[in-house]
């Protein structure tokens, strides 16, 4: 193989590589103790992207006739998981006055609707409170749905309260907390947290269209 040749394919690999790695929102691997493990934003080169099913929200495909990346739907979405808890979830954002597009958003983002999930930070269930958050709220069963979706909105209507109806501190709040954007006076400085927010934001208009 001449060695342009090579240099081109292997470009290739590495952005593809790149590629499904941004498009891909929830990583996973199995630590040394065997537990599954989830986050939005991997730390380690050991997690991997989440695909669990196919999914009809856009990802980046190389098309091979053009040479060039495309946003294309990769199939029918894995329905079931990602609408199986709309019911508790529309009953407790209607109960603490939240949009069920913003709530389902926060899911999406922060565990992709898996409500086994554990991040590396001890973020648990479906809406990854952290179990003082648990406490706070008087949540004690924690991967279980309902009671998750419920800690998970009663602080997000905190936080919504605590700015003063401002969505996007608010979001930036439950990502890295209080103190973070009161430190800061907005959102923090921080890649995750800003990238958080941006994405939670756009699977919220997404749902708002959607329906």
């Amino acid at each position: 193989m001449q060695r342009k040749t090579f240099i081109f394919l292997l470009w290739i690999w590495l952005a593809m590589t790149v590629s499904g790695a941004a498009s891909a929102d929830i990583f996973v691997y199995n630590d040394p103790q065997g537990v599954v493990r989830f986050t939005s934003a991997p730390t380690e080169p050991t997690f991997r992207p989440y695909l669990n099913g196919l999914s009809t929200w856009p990802r980046n495909n190389w098309n091979w006739r053009s040479l060039r990346f495309e946003r294309v739907s990769v199939g029918r979405t894995d329905g079931a998981r990602r609408k199986l808890f709309d019911p508790i979830i529309k009953e407790a954002a209607q109960r603490h006055k939240l949009e069920v597009a913003l709530v389902k958003a926060v899911i999406r983002a922060e565990s992709d609707f898996v409500p086994h999930a554990v991040s590396p930070a001890g973020a648990l269930g479906l809406m990854q409170l952290m179990p003082a958050t648990a406490r706070m709220h008087k949540i004690y069963r924690i991967f279980e749905p309902r009671q998750n979706v419920e800690g998970g909105t009663r602080h997000l209507r905190y936080l919504m309260d605590r700015f003063n109806g401002n969505m996007r501190l608010a979001l930036a709040a439950y990502n890295a907390g209080e103190g973070a954007v009161d430190k800061y006076g907005g959102i923090p400085p921080y890649r995750e947290t800003q990238t958080y927010v941006q994405r939670v934001l756009q699977y919220r208009n997404r749902y708002l269209t959607e329906g």
